[in-house]
């Protein structure tokens, strides 16, 4: 039980941040490559290999190596994850509209 309370705490802190959200949202728009991700969420490129790669252990997305390319996308579980972020984000900044 007290593992599965770490890990919860775990996920949230991750998702509740910005540039893992952001990333997460930016695939939506379809298969990128790191770098590409990183320079769109303003993020080096060593922390944006390190939350992909986590984004891959817990199956969000995918990587599909071409060459010394990797691209990546997201996996139908990524998909719901972003759409639903991406949902609270414009909800977010909707409320800051009105304030």
């Amino acid at each position: 039980m007290v593992q599965k309370e770490k890990s919860e705490k775990f996920l949230a802190k991750l998702f509740l941040r910005t540039k893992p959200a952001r990333m997460l949202v930016s695939l939506r728009d379809g298969p990128k490559y790191a770098t590409v991700i990183s320079k769109s969420v303003d993020c080096t490129y060593s922390h944006t290999v390190k939350l992909l790669e986590l984004f891959n252990d817990f199956g969000l997305v995918d990587f599909e190596k071409k060459g010394r390319i990797k691209i990546i996308k997201l996996t139908d579980v990524g998909e719901d994850m972003a759409r639903g972020i991406d949902s609270v984000l414009v909800k977010l900044s909707r409320l800051k509209e009105k304030t």
